[in-house]
């Protein structure tokens, strides 16, 4: 058993007031490899050029809680590499872009150190992440029904609620994809994008969410487990789901098993345990749709 003090959050030396998952939190959460199958191959890869994957990582480092200290986060390593490397293998270009262009922030104290296929996946996609594309220039004067993108992929990890929910061109994206029927691919926290959303919607306009189910990270676990086991250091400033249900959105899910769900053209997971499972569902999902319209 670990002794009391394994559970206080770890100080961050770069900044004050913030602070890295207490060592036994990462016992609960952080394995050395995860559940992606190294022989995984789609028979039905898609070969043609007009498809690309919009993936939307967070260039923010610190979460601030809600007496002002901060969790030193990021995307979850997990939930952002596996899903792209399902979406990689069934034959999509990804395009990799932040709000302004900075580097991707990675939680890499979760990384999976001795999973081979993630590390040299990661090693491919490492200058991508570290030189992504501006968001607002990806979006310049507007996506229209030619625009390549078959998907937007948001990866969790608490990072991801730091500046993207809050985002005019993260709505607007948003909105264009359900518009134009492309999909929108999320997991754990990620889904607190689906906030955009209401950010800059024409006057009058049906919040585009509502009455969608999904599969997000537990409000119980954030403000209860969470910081019982020190991985966050405090209560943190707002809940993912109860801001999405305030939306009209409709949270399935109590506990986190890997459990994903689809609704429509919205594919979510609930945790870091369904990066495989959502990884999946979104690339056949994909495939099979392109399929369908050849």
């Amino acid at each position: 058993m670990s002794d009391s003090s394994d559970r206080k959050p770890v100080a961050d030396q770069a900044e004050d007031d913030a602070y890295f998952p207490s060592p036994y939190s990462l016992t609960q959460y952080v394995g050395p490899k995860t559940d992606f199958d190294p022989s995984t191959k789609y028979t039905n890869a898609y070969t043609g050029k007009k498809w690309k994957i919009l993936v939307i990582g967070t260039q923010e480092r610190y979460l601030q809680m809600k007496d002002g200290k901060f969790f030193s986060t990021g995307n979850h390593p997990v939930e952002m590499l596996v899903p792209m490397l399902h979406l990689h293998r069934a034959g999509f270009e990804l395009d990799v872009a932040t709000l302004s262009g900075e580097p991707v922030k990675l939680e890499m104290w979760a990384f999976p150190k001795e999973d081979e296929s993630v590390k040299s996946f990661y090693e491919e996609y490492k200058q991508k992440l570290r030189n992504p594309l501006t968001l607002s220039e990806v979006w310049g004067s507007g996506f229209n029904d030619s625009t390549p993108y078959k998907a937007v992929f948001v990866p969790g990890g608490h990072g991801a609620l730091n500046g993207l929910p809050q985002s005019k061109v993260v709505g607007d994206i948003l909105r264009w994809a359900d518009k134009n029927k492309r999909y929108l691919i999320t997991l754990c926290h990620g889904p607190a994008c689906m906030l955009a959303a209401n950010i800059g919607k024409p006057e009058g306009e049906k919040f585009i969410y509502d009455g969608y189910k999904i599969d997000v990270f537990p409000d119980s676990l954030d403000n209860g487990a969470n910081i019982d086991i020190g991985y966050i250091p405090g209560k943190m400033k707002w809940l993912v789901g109860e801001e999405l249900q305030r939306l009209g959105v409709q949270i399935l899910n109590e506990k986190i098993t890997g459990e994903t769900h689809q609704d429509r053209y919205v594919l979510t997971g609930d945790s870091p345990l369904a990066s495989n499972n959502l990884g999946k569902l979104a690339a056949d999902t994909l495939l099979k749709e392109i399929e369908s319209e050849a």
